[in-house]
């Protein structure tokens, strides 16, 4: 006769439990490695904490302050000041303790400074294209250079028939886009690009600085400036100006037309484009507009 086999039922009440097995050698390797990646991330965000915690002054302060405005715990903030200090994000005056952004910071801001000088016409060719498809006219992008020349760093021609072409430079007294950017530069860099002579070139031409500095009252009530037809009667051409992350003017857009279609700079749909499309090269230069 067969042996019963019985089963043993666990008495009313108790837990059955399971036995874990054991983690493998990789699991255990693999679930320390994402606790160390995640401790990383945690300390790369306070370390990006502290560097954002100077903006947009730069107010200098000790771990002790920033460990209290930052809700960090204060060795915490000891350590990471220590390296970004090491890095030149930081530097720390020895008599106060006081930290404030250091050599490296500065460097990182002046090297997107320069990129952006260097790369204008890069950088706005692809806006400069948008505001032409969109008022079907050509359009280009000027800045000012120190010897008082509006010079076109990009443009895209508009459709034919009778499609504008741009001159490489242009006199900075009859740029629609030298009035923009001199209208919200420094009063005292304005009025030494004022000092030079204003040689007439058409019957339309400004050739006093009286005249051109009410053209500049003019464009800081309106947010535009105008040619017409004052360094070629035959093209009519209106400029917004474009700001970086400084709010300094460092370029201006320019919607260019010929004579017989010379309406179209003062229509205010072409003229909301040409802000927006202003606005938004002004935003990929970090420019931010007061908030309303």
């Amino acid at each position: 006769m067969a042996g019963r086999i019985s089963v043993r039922e666990p008495p009313l009440g108790s837990a059955c439990t399971m036995k874990t097995m054991p983690a493998t050698a990789d699991e255990d390797r693999q679930g320390k490695l994402a606790d160390n990646k995640a401790l990383e991330y945690s300390s790369v965000q306070k370390a990006l904490g502290i560097l954002l915690s100077f903006i947009p002054d730069n107010n200098p302060a000790g771990n002790s302050e920033l460990s209290s405005s930052l809700k960090l715990n204060k060795s915490t903030v000891s350590r990471l000041t220590h390296v970004l200090e090491h890095y030149g994000l930081l530097q720390q005056d020895e008599k106060t303790q006081k930290y404030e952004l250091g050599r490296t910071a500065a460097q990182l801001g002046m090297a997107v400074e320069v990129s952006q000088q260097e790369r204008m016409g890069q950088i706005g060719q692809p806006y400069v294209e948008y505001l032409r498809d969109a008022v079907h006219e050509s359009v280009c992008l000027d800045v000012l250079l120190p010897t008082g020349i509006a010079r076109v760093v990009c443009g895209a021609v508009g459709p034919p028939p009778l499609s504008i072409t741009f001159p490489d430079s242009l006199p900075m007294h009859v740029s629609a886009g030298a009035k923009a950017i001199l209208a919200y530069s420094d009063p005292a860099f304005t009025e030494h690009m004022l000092s030079g002579s204003f040689s007439r070139i058409t019957g339309n031409t400004i050739t006093t600085a009286e005249a051109f500095r009410a053209q500049l009252e003019n464009v800081r009530r309106d947010g535009v400036a105008f040619d017409r037809g004052e360094a070629n009667t035959g093209v009519h051409t209106v400029s917004v100006a474009v700001l970086n992350h400084m709010k300094k003017p460092v370029a201006a857009l320019t919607l260019c037309v010929p004579a017989g279609r010379a309406h179209k700079i003062t229509d205010p749909v072409n003229i909301a484009l040409l802000s927006k499309a202003a606005a938004m090269l002004s935003a990929h230069l970090f420019y931010e507009a007061p908030k309303k």
